[in-house]
């Protein structure tokens, strides 16, 4: 018997127009005023009475869906994201996939050393090592160039880190980049992003590395001219050497480096600015974001970003329809390959690329809405491989692991390859309360009867940490992944309602492409070993009380 196929522009039987029942359309039509009656039931359990402050944000705008009149296959079924986002339809053949992090160190310093327009990099902080001294040294040399070429220099560099993470120690991030602003106080812009839910006695008597654990910019982007390299790596010599990540490089992608470099800009200018002499300051008439009126900040960060996501998503929605008015009035007078041939248009676009944001302290929770409209509508058969280096789900993207259709397989790091294993103090537990809740989750599983379906894995390999964040779906029937997501959250609670996120859905009916992909989802799986009940029984996955007692209370800060 022939399945039904789907009627919807997100792949399910149901039709997201007006009077649609389906996940997305409820997410989208509701917004954030649907959101309290629905997470009503779990607020509580995701809740503690430990957390050291309420995240008091602004209201979600309101999003309304389009009507549905297609019934697309196969990779254009996502085009429904495009309500949301913008939507870059480019050449796979400008996709690469890296695989390695001495491959991605190498990348970044040849794309500096290039550049001549601008150099943009978004990260949680750089490193003070010798490997990050380097790419500073090529910054350096790449921005003399440029002012000896010109009187007036193209080159514009534009840095962005987190305040806290880039102020701890006395060498730290700052002190590695202030010699570029010293020196090239035109050309070079460092941005220090310090949430706004971190102020008054808060600030006053949480500790350095503690004071991490309010909120972050976790967003990881590196992007060259009209380069882009969308990661969840630091800036920092372990994610260079031995600490596995995910890293893919979008080439000659003007519209979507030009997007990447407004959101950039939006959030460096609600953000404190470096200056030569390691103090901070605003921009002028900027409210500041731990000193100022908290909910007026939050009000103009939203609108700020916002603003880019809005035009980026006018224009490409202009340029959608400009393309495909040309195409019409060409195909009338010359066959395809004669127009093509003849420059007049670019070939189709086989690759779609969607900017997914996430930044609940200022409202806005655009990658939340995505994924869980992606797990929700997962079809039987359908596989999506998902990955964290940190294994702590948000309690909504459990239930839809467990409640829904789809087939698993969720790669988590061991704890030898956590990054906290070996650790000082308190954060050398952390490995163990990670443990924990995979352990609490693969029982939920058990008890469900769904080992078949949902299969946990942990990744090990000897001298090396896991790092690696995204999923690969796998259409039913399909033996390649049509979408991959790939960026910096984690999936968890602090990437879902505390740090500033960003990653992209990638969609692709380009064999060569999905091949890549598949390849890369492969090659971190082979270092995995699949998780049973004698898991738990090794001396390695022995978890304290004190440890089991205390997650419950603190696993929202990590």
């Amino acid at each position: 018997m022939e399945r039904e196929k789907p009627s919807c522009l997100c792949g399910s039987l149901q039709c997201i127009g007006p009077g649609c029942n389906s996940f997305f359309a409820w997410r989208l039509s509701v917004g954030s005023k649907g959101s309290a009656t629905q997470n009503s039931s779990i607020s509580l359990h995701r809740s503690s009475w430990l957390l050291l402050a309420p995240l008091l944000t602004p209201p979600i705008p309101v999003i309304t869906a389009m009507p549905c009149s297609l019934c697309p296959e196969g990779a254009h079924r996502f085009q429904w994201i495009r309500n949301l986002v913008p939507e870059f339809g480019i050449s796979s053949s400008h996709v690469k996939v890296l695989s390695s992090p001495a491959e991605f160190y190498e990348l970044l310093k040849v794309q500096i050393k290039t550049a001549k327009q601008r150099v943009v990099m978004a990260s949680l902080y750089l490193g003070t090592g010798l490997l990050e001294q380097e790419l500073v040294n090529c910054l350096e040399e790449t921005l003399e160039k440029s002012l000896q070429a010109n009187e007036s220099p193209n080159l514009r560099v534009s840095i962005l880190l987190d305040y806290t993470r880039g102020s701890r120690g006395r060498k730290n991030s700052r002190t590695m980049l202030i010699p570029l602003l010293q020196r090239f106080p035109e050309q070079v812009r460092v941005s220090l992003f310090h949430t706004p839910n971190l102020r008054g006695l808060l600030k006053l008597l949480i500790p350095e590395r503690f004071n991490e654990t309010i909120g972050l910019q976790h967003i990881k982007v590196y992007l060259f001219d009209d380069n882009v390299i969308l990661s969840g790596a630091n800036l920092s010599d372990l994610y260079f050497t031995n600490r596995q990540d995910r890293y893919v490089l979008l080439q000659d992608s003007p519209e979507i480096a030009d997007f990447f470099t407004e959101l950039v800009d939006a959030i460096g200018d609600v953000s404190l600015q470096l200056q030569q002499d390691d103090t901070v300051q605003m921009m002028e008439g900027m409210i500041h974001p731990y000193q100022g009126d908290k909910v007026r900040y939050c009000e103009i960060a939203n609108r700020r970003v916002m603003e880019v996501i809005d035009s980026a998503r006018t224009r490409q929605e202009l340029l959608h329809a400009k393309t495909f008015h040309s195409s019409q009035q060409g195909s009338s007078t010359l066959p395809q390959h004669d127009s093509e041939a003849s420059g007049g248009l670019k070939p189709e676009p086989d690759t779609w690329i969607y900017p997914l944001i996430q930044m609940k302290p200022f409202g806005i929770q655009i990658d939340e809405m995505v994924t869980e409209t992606l797990l929700t509508e997962a079809e039987r058969d359908a596989r999506i491989y998902l990955t964290t280096g940190y294994f702590n789900l948000t309690q909504a993207y459990m239930d839809l692991i467990l409640g829904t259709r789809a087939e698993y397989r969720i790669l988590l790091a061991s704890p030898e390859v956590n990054g906290f294993f070996g650790a000082k103090g308190v954060a050398g537990a952390i490995p163990s309360a990670y443990v924990y809740i995979e352990h609490q989750f693969y029982n939920e599983v058990c008890c469900l009867h769904q080992q078949e379906r949902i299969q946990l894995q942990e990744y090990s390999r000897a001298g090396w940490t896991f790092h690696a964040k995204g999923l690969w779906l796998y259409l039913a029937g399909s033996s390649l992944p049509c979408l991959t997501l790939i960026g910096s959250p984690n999936f968890g609670y602090r990437s879902v309602h505390r740090d500033l996120e960003a990653q992209v859905a990638i969609v692709t009916e380009n064999k060569a492409l999905q091949q890549q992909l598949h390849q890369e989802q492969e090659q971190l799986y082979l270092c995995s070993g699949v998780v049973s009940s004698s898991t738990f029984e090794q001396p390695s996955r022995h978890v304290k009380l004190w440890v089991k007692l205390v997650t419950p209370l603190i696993k929202n800060f990590f």
